[in-house]
């Protein structure tokens, strides 16, 4: 009878548990469930603010039919659309979106030179990216336009997609800097010696960007680019022409009416070596945009003017 008594006992006291565990179970369960609705209404909340911010720019109308927003703080928002054109939803780890989210320099911001001094022709731009600056007279037009692309990479970690040929045609494969290598210059000739550790640092990728930015150009980067219709326009897309010196400005972005017209933006670093900053058309000094269906050639920017033929799409 005892032993009845007492094994009684214990199965009431693990069915006691068993309730317990469950009761405590479903109840953690609810708390992440809470706390997954409150992660997820964040995210929601964020994303309305942008958008938000987003339609407040689209919907601010300013003196002269100007396409500044000087409250904008990324390229989308610090320039509005033209009437009737819109900017296509693109992937969010595309180029176009990573130009069109990057920070820009407070409205009416001077363009800055290497050294600190401001350009002597403050004329030519309407706004000014915060993209990173490298100290000496070493990052130009052509290695401005190196850089957005070998940062977008970098973001996306895209690495092995950052290689650059010199003006010699010595392919500098930022793969291999990372593993150790370095690259030895000789006259014309260059090539690969392996005296460091591997380092993926972005201290360590700033500096083979100076090497690259040291020994490539326009002429290394016509090489590594192909001819373009300007039907087939994209983001990325750049007007070069190679020679030394030459100059290259870049398509930073890109929006369409609906009958499928586009109109666009030209950025561009130059010599000497300067922040990155957007153009304005030397047409209409309220509107930075150029239209695809007014262009024709030559093509006149604030301080270059490129013939036809001069439209390419890198390759990187």
């Amino acid at each position: 009878m005892k032993r009845r008594i007492f094994f009684g006992l214990i199965v009431l006291l693990i069915a006691a548990l068993f309730w317990s565990g469950c009761q405590k179970n479903t109840t953690d369960l609810k708390e992440e469930a809470e706390n997954g609705d409150k992660h997820y209404k964040e995210i929601a909340t964020q994303e309305q603010a942008a958008k938000a911010d987003k339609d407040k720019a689209v919907e601010q109308k300013v003196p002269n039919e100007s396409r500044i927003w000087a409250e904008g703080m990324t390229l989308e928002t610090r320039i509005l659309p033209p009437d009737g054109y819109e900017r296509g939803k693109v992937d969010e780890n595309s180029l176009t979106a990573f130009l069109r989210n990057y920070s820009m320099k407070e409205d009416k911001s001077p363009v800055l030179l290497y050294n600190g001094e401001q350009k002597g022709n403050q004329s030519a731009h309407i706004a000014v990216l915060q993209l990173p600056m490298e100290s000496g007279n070493l990052q130009q037009c052509a290695d401005s336009i190196m850089r957005i692309y070998a940062e977008y990479f970098w973001q996306i970690q895209e690495y092995d997609r950052i290689r650059f040929h010199f003006v010699s045609g010595f392919l500098a494969d930022y793969s291999k800097w990372r593993e150790g290598y370095r690259i030895a210059v000789d006259g014309n000739q260059a090539s690969w010696i392996k005296n460091a550790k591997p380092d993926d640092s972005y201290e360590s990728f700033c500096k083979y960007l100076r090497m690259v930015f040291a020994y490539a150009g326009t002429v290394s980067m016509e090489k590594e680019s192909k001819l373009l219709e300007l039907s087939d326009m994209e983001v990325g897309d750049i007007f070069l022409k190679a020679g030394s010196p030459g100059h290259v400005v870049m398509v930073i972005d890109v929006c369409e009416d609906k009958q499928g017209n586009k109109a666009f933006l030209l950025g561009q670093g130059y010599m000497p070596a300067q922040e990155f900053h957007v153009l304005k058309n030397p047409q209409n000094e309220a509107d930075p945009w150029h239209y695809q269906a007014e262009m024709s050639y030559p093509l006149k920017t604030p301080e270059y003017t490129f013939a036809e033929g001069s439209l390419r799409r890198p390759e990187y």
